[in-house]
Parts: structure tokens; sequence; C-alpha cells
């Protein structure tokens, strides 16, 4: 999957707090912070999944400073999150085949071609899935989260279905077999004598 971070050679602004208004009181207002204000102690060792998240919350916060103009939080939408998405694809590593494209559908080319580069779609259902545990966790209300709006949700699934298309690959979850229950061993180890092997001698069937 492609690594997400394009933001990361741009310096940011972490001690800046980033404001979003309250749902219960109008004249208060709710701080949601970027990760790094708040980062852990030495003695304190992040998971993989927590370091990227944090990664991916402050590259986020790089965008909305450097949007233009400037976009604050309380006024992100879930169109916003989008905008963020496509111009991530300028940063991607995934070659996606254009319906012209000799390749099209094909998921072992080849040959090279000049078909564009993108983000994966692993890749961007990954980064929206930590942006909006991260943006709960930092004070957002759940029903005020951007990144879990609906256009945002059929946005994913597009890029999942276009991708499938063109690389020709599958996103579909494998599903995992279920044991059998436990009766059903139970019941194999009572089958009556009739179903042991058979084996015929002079013309006559005798159990083995």
């Amino acid at each position: 999957m492609d690594s997400i971070n394009p933001l990361q050679t741009h310096t940011a602004n972490t001690h800046t707090p980033i404001m979003i208004p309250s749902t219960t009181n109008t004249n208060t207002t709710t701080t949601i912070s970027s990760p790094s204000s708040s980062s852990p102690s030495p003695s304190t060792t992040l998971s993989r999944y927590e370091s990227q998240k944090r990664r991916d919350w402050n590259t986020f916060g790089q965008y909305l400073r450097n949007h233009r103009p400037p976009l604050s939080l309380p006024r992100c939408s879930g169109a916003h999150v989008l905008e963020f998405l496509r111009y991530l694809d300028q940063f991607g590593k995934t070659k996606v085949h254009t319906p012209l494209c000799p390749f099209f559908g094909c998921p072992n080319p080849p040959a090279p071609c000049p078909c564009p580069l993108r983000q994966a779609w692993g890749s961007l259902d990954a980064l929206i899935g930590r942006l909006r545990a991260a943006f709960e966790e930092n004070g957002g209300a759940p029903e005020n989260n951007p990144f879990a709006a609906r256009a945002v949700r059929m946005y994913l699934a597009e890029i999942r279905d276009s991708q499938s298309k063109a690389r020709g690959i599958s996103y579909e979850k494998k599903k995992r077999k279920r044991p059998p229950p436990a009766g059903a061993a139970v019941a194999a180890a009572a089958l009556p004598p009739s179903s042991a092997k058979l084996e015929v001698l002079d013309g006559t069937c005798v159990s083995k």
C-alpha cells in the first residue's frame, strides 16, 4: 500500500490548537488539539497504528492550514475531505489503468504503460479510518465527524470498484470457514456400520 504523508516536508505549527464549536453551548468551544501538541513521555512507546494515526492527523492539520483560503476544522465537511483525498492522488504509487489501456483489467501487465499513478483504495480506506478515530479521540463529536460523512463512504466505494476493474484484482474479503458444530463430530462418530467400506468377496459384499 502507498505510504501517505505528503506534507511531512513542511514545518507544522503544532502549538496552535484547532477549535471546534461545542454542540451543547454556542458560547463555548471545545478544543481539538493536534496529537503532537500532547506528545507522550519518552518512556511511552506508541504502537505502529497509533504512530501512523498521529502522523495522519498532523498531515491533515497541515493541509487545512495550507488550504487557500485557510480552512478551519469547524468548517470542514465531507466535501473538504474529498478534496484532501483527491489532493493525495498526486503522491500515489499505484498504477491504475484507463479503459483505453491494453492492460486494463490485467493484474500483472507485461510491459509499462502511461496510465496515471494513484493512491491505492486500501491506503485511502485505512487513512480515513485512522482520521475518523483521531477526530473523536481529540474531542470531536461523532455526529460532526467529516470523515464519517456519507459522501466519503460513497467515494471510497467508487474508488474500490473502479480500481478493482482497472487493476484486475478483487477487494472482496474472503469468507472465513466456520468450524463444524460440536454436534456434527458426535454424529459422524455414531454412523451405522453400513457406512463402512465394503469389499466384494465371491460376489458378496462384506464390511471391513
